[in-house]
């Protein structure tokens, strides 16, 4: 009975061992190599943004060509390419998923929606969209990783200390938008009830004379330089119904 109980024991143990392994090598191979499109995101219809290789695809915010020196090791950074790099296709209603690596008090952000060739008489390119945060800090402010950059401030602050690699999805589906940092939803924010300049919907004041409900819904995407070395990789985009429908 004892030696019965063991021996079933036993098997069953290795078969929970050999599913785990199975298990973990279904999904290293669902992940792929890094700046490449798995079969499944192919068929899902992704796109790939960045070939970690060249700059195809990418200029600054002046619309000039970017040196292939922005390409470091399989990552994108943006540092010295004059405030962004915008990705050459207007967008409208998509998820965008990438991977991202501060350097030490990094300041950066990931802009959406954004049109930084048309700036605004007095205005910086940073009134011209809308930004989600990527800082060096540990704190939750509207400042802060995974901010609405001075609108809407993140639930926590998901990120990975300086140096290693964080996963953000951010999604634009018509007036709603979603902020995923490292697998938890930090951020949400809904247009339309965004009805006044300069201030949120309950009442406080932010910095951008702009009533976002008649924020424009499509534009690029731009990775922002603010002085600090950032680098971004696997950057994929889902496009979902146009706005126009």
């Amino acid at each position: 009975m004892n030696l019965q109980f063991l021996l079933q024991h036993s098997i069953l143990n290795t078969i929970a061992s050999i599913s785990f392994v199975a298990l973990l090598s279904i999904d290293s191979s669902a992940l792929g190599a890094d700046n490449e499109l798995t079969p499944q995101e192919m068929k899902a219809g992704w796109k790939l943004l960045f070939d970690g290789k060249t700059t195809d695809g990418w200029l600054d915010s002046k619309q000039q060509k970017v040196t292939e020196d922005h390409v470091q090791n399989g990552s994108l950074n943006p540092h010295r390419c004059n405030y962004m790099l915008i990705h050459k296709d207007i967008v409208d209603n998509f998820v965008l998923s990438l991977d991202f690596r501060i350097s030490a008090k990094c300041n950066s952000g990931i802009f959406i929606r954004t049109f930084p060739l048309e700036p605004r008489p007095g205005k910086d390119v940073g009134f011209n969209g809308i930004e989600v945060a990527v800082d060096d800090t540990t704190t939750n402010g509207f400042h802060d990783s995974g901010a609405i950059y001075d609108l809407v401030q993140p639930s926590e602050n998901a990120m990975k200390p300086a140096g290693e690699w964080n996963h953000m999805e951010i999604t634009c589906d018509r007036n709603l938008i979603q902020v995923s940092l490292n697998g938890r939803r930090v951020n949400h924010m809904d247009l339309d009830q965004w009805t006044i300049a300069n201030k949120r919907p309950d009442g406080s004041d932010h910095k951008f004379d702009v009533v976002y409900k008649n924020h424009p819904r499509k534009g690029y995407i731009g990775l922002q330089d603010h002085g600090s070395d950032v680098w971004y990789r696997n950057i994929k985009l889902l496009p979902l119904h146009s706005a126009d429908k």
